[in-house]
C-alpha cells in the first residue's frame, strides 16, 4: 500500500466518514504521507468533527479506517497533538 492508495480509499470514503462520524477535513500524515510507508508502518490520520470528539465517535472512526485501509491506525484530533510534535505535523499534512 502507498500513499497515492490510502488517500484514493480515504477519498472515496470521506463521505461515509462525514455521515458515520461528524469526520471533517481529514488529513494524511507521516510515512504514508511522505511515501516512505513499509509493510510494519500504521497509517496517521489527522481529523476535525463537527462536534465534540467523544470516545464514540473517535474509536468508531479509527475501527472504521483499520478495517477499510487493513492496517492499524494512528488517529488524533488537531486538539490532541502534543505541542512538541505540532509543527512537523502540520508541515506533513495531505488533505484528503
Amino acid at each position: 500500500m502507498n500513499r497515492a492508495t490510502v488517500l484514493n480509499q480515504l477519498r472515496a470514503h470521506r463521505a461515509a466518514m462525514a455521515q458515520r462520524f461528524g469526520v471533517v477535513d481529514p488529513a494524511l500524515f507521516g510515512s504514508f504521507a511522505h511515501d516512505q510507508a513499509t509493510d510494519a508502518s500504521d497509517v496517521d490520520i489527522l481529523v476535525r468533527f463537527d462536534g465534540p470528539p467523544d470516545w464514540k465517535r473517535h474509536f468508531g472512526v479509527q475501527t472504521y479506517l483499520e478495517h477499510l485501509l487493513d492496517r492499524p491506525v494512528d488517529m488524533a484530533t488537531r486538539t490532541e497533538l502534543r505541542a512538541e510534535i505540532r509543527p512537523y505535523v502540520e508541515r506533513d499534512i495531505v488533505h484528503v
